[in-house]
């Protein structure tokens, strides 16, 4: 083997991306086009690396350099989802693509997302490890929406059809009104838990760079957009990593019309797993998962600097200092959190 790593150039997007496509262990981010989207909507440079043999792609390691105000430039595998290790053709070249990028490690540090094994008994965490856990929730999809409907239970099926019968309705496509529908939806509901929403200039590069790999779902009452989700697929597996519904409206049930409307198109398009996204076991948002279906799959989630492996953080802060600022900015107008939230929000690679 002739190995050769080196940094990704624009015209390898082709090969990259049928690299991509055909890995079963790849994700909807590990497109070349999650990069491009981060580079044009808040100009982090792209630093992923590529492994070649001759003109052969042998492995992959997409990666971002974020730049952050006051502090050292930050590598990042990937920012703003869950996932983005390296896709490789066997454990040596996955080494060598590792090792490069911790080399590159003057200052600061590097975060790389991995996806970890199947975890077969969530009730069986310690409390610990219950609040320090992340899980990816998959989902196997069966060859039509029809089989899929009808291995639900019944009181889940009731419940899509509660949403049907309160007259909800459901649009998916790409189209300039959707992404737009789909932020107002999105950011209201930002705002609400307080935490700085993405840029509406962010979904259009995601919608323009992912192209017939994206699509939207926005759930209306009449003409309003209370519901919505955006989804990404790569090769047989499709992701989606923002979903919100306005509170409001909950007792129409669109959560429950969104992802049956989602899960039935995944089926109409091959799909072979489907990724709710990331939970910690035991909570809310895990248990909506669980009921259509979905697994526990643990996030494997590292951090390095240029000696090696560091210590993550035990869990996430929630002091008084950040219950404080979080019911502040969920008081804001919008027009405020809709014009500071991204500025800050580029510089957050979770």
């Amino acid at each position: 083997m002739s190995l050769v790593v080196r940094a990704f150039q624009p015209n390898d997007k082709s090969l990259w991306d049928n690299y991509v496509n055909q890995h079963p262990a790849a994700s909807a981010y590990h497109l070349s086009a999650w990069c491009q989207a981060v580079e044009s909507a808040y100009g982090h440079k792209n630093a992923s690396l590529i492994a070649v043999d001759g003109d052969k792609v042998v492995g992959i390691l997409p990666r971002i350099l974020m730049t952050r105000p006051f502090a050292p430039a930050q590598y990042c595998s990937l920012p703003f989802c869950d996932l983005g290790s390296a896709l490789c053709d066997n454990q040596t070249i996955q080494q060598t693509l590792l090792t490069t990028a911790q080399n590159d490690l003057q200052q600061g540090h590097w975060d790389y997302r991995a996806q970890g094994e199947k975890l077969d008994d969530t009730d069986g965490l310690s409390d610990e490890q219950r609040a320090t856990s992340k899980v990816s929730m998959l989902l196997s999809l069966p060859e039509s929406a029809d089989l899929l409907l009808n291995g639900f239970k019944s009181k889940l099926r009731s419940q899509i059809r509660k949403a049907e019968k309160n007259g909800l309705t459901t649009v998916i496509g790409r189209d300039t009104k959707l992404v737009r529908d789909f932020y107002q939806v999105f950011a209201i509901n930002m705002r609400k838990l307080g935490s700085p929403v993405h840029s509406l200039r962010w979904f259009e590069a995601v919608i323009a760079c992912y192209q017939q790999h994206a699509c939207i779902c926005v759930v209306y009452s009449d003409t309003t957009p209370i519901g919505a989700g955006l989804v990404l697929h790569a090769g047989k597996k499709i992701s989606i990593p923002w979903a919100s519904t306005l509170a409001e409206y909950n007792r129409l049930a669109p959560n429950m019309l969104l992802y049956w409307t989602l899960l039935a198109y995944a089926c109409d398009q091959g799909m072979q797993l489907f990724d709710f996204g990331r939970s910690t076991p035991g909570e809310g948002t895990f248990k909506f998962k669980q009921q259509w279906g979905a697994e526990a799959w643990l996030l494997d989630w590292q951090s390095f600097n240029k000696h090696g492996k560091i210590p993550q953080a035990k869990g996430v802060s929630t002091g008084k200092v950040r219950v404080l600022v979080e019911n502040i900015w969920s008081k804001l107008p919008m027009s405020v959190t809709t014009a500071l939230g991204p500025k800050i929000r580029k510089h957050i690679s979770l």
